[in-house]
């Protein structure tokens, strides 16, 4: 009798479990459901080189793909505040520069580079009345980056080491963009390594020379600036909502390509919502013919930032494998 009374309730008990689980997973759509997410959660940066995710938002291509899917959307400074967020369950998928993504990817693995978004698009800038000409010239001054183990810190750095200059000589300072005129004109700052529209902002606002423009800094115009990330549980459990996103992504850089004074007027209108800000039409002209909008991602130069970010000591380990997953894009591409 005792035994028959401990199966019925360990017979229970699974039952229980099991129905626990079911329903956690058609709920969320994280694992193991057959339905997928019902709000999709977008992260992006008020920058010029998310131009894609800009675009696709203000055309609605993102709404015509997702049909009666949520769309939520939070924008960013930074790359480590993005990465932050979809570290902790903030954000899905979104736009960000491939090394935060790397950086983030070593110390936790949840998530990977699904397509490429901007290629070039960073200059370094320097002050209008220095001595500086040269990279050999930075010895010694200061160089404000968005942040530490951003993309442009690490472009920086490359840029240093390929001109034969030792990077602890240069001094870097973590300065917001926007910011980063005022600085140089107050002459706090000597320059900046700067993703547009900031380099052409503080060209025209403190009258700053370009150093290095997009075809020399760092790996030059066809480096991968920035990239489409998502959580890893996201495009396992969402694989439909990934490749429309896809979709979205690839419609909105056709149409940047095909209508780029359009697409600038998008950007503006865009900033000027989220801000209140109104740049101006030339600057950002200008800043646009500095940067390719693509799919593509260039693997070599990922895991070269990845080695320079390892010797900055940003990272313990330079080994990405698994972070560049292309096949929902490649599936996308095929169904063209």
């Amino acid at each position: 009798m005792k035994k028959i009374l401990y199966l019925a309730i360990l017979s229970l008990i699974v039952f229980v479990l099991a129905a626990c689980g079911n329903s956690g997973s058609e709920n969320s759509g994280e694992s193991g459901g057959s339905s997928e997410a019902t709000e999709i959660r977008i992260g992006y940066f008020p920058n010029m080189t998310h131009i894609a995710t800009i675009v696709a938002l203000k055309k609605g291509y993102f709404e015509e793909q997702f049909g009666d899917v949520k769309i939520s959307t939070n924008t960013f400074s930074d790359g480590s505040s993005f990465m932050e967020a979809m570290s902790t369950n903030a954000i899905d998928i979104g736009t960000v520069g491939p090394t935060p993504a790397l950086n983030t990817f070593i110390k936790n693995p949840k998530h990977e580079i699904i397509s490429g978004a901007v290629n070039g698009g960073a200059v370094l800038v320097v002050a209008g009345d220095s001595n500086i000409n040269s990279v050999q010239d930075l010895v010694g001054k200061k160089i404000a980056i968005p942040t530490f183990g951003s993309t442009q810190d690490v472009g920086l750095r490359k840029s240093l080491i390929d001109a034969g200059v030792n990077v602890k000589d240069v001094i870097t300072v973590k300065q917001a963009p926007a910011d980063t005129a005022a600085l140089i004109l107050k002459g706090e700052l000597d320059g900046a390594a700067t993703q547009e529209p900031w380099g052409v902002n503080i060209e025209t606002t403190a009258g700053a020379k370009l150093l290095l423009d997009e075809n020399e800094f760092a790996w030059g115009s066809e480096s991968t600036n920035t990239v489409v990330v998502a959580q890893t549980k996201f495009t396992e459990a969402n694989p439909e909502l990934t490749k429309k996103y896809l979709k979205a992504h690839i419609q909105a850089i056709q149409f940047i390509n095909e209508n780029p004074d359009e697409a600038i007027q998008l950007f503006l209108d865009h900033i000027k919502e989220i801000t209140g800000k109104e740049l101006s039409s030339d600057e950002v002209t200008k800043a646009f013919a500095r940067l390719k909008a693509t799919t593509d991602v260039n693997e070599d130069v990922i895991k070269e930032m990845a080695v320079i970010s390892k010797e900055a000591g940003y990272i313990n380990s330079d080994n990405i494998e698994g972070l560049v997953n292309l096949s929902y894009l490649n599936e996308v591409l095929n169904e063209q």
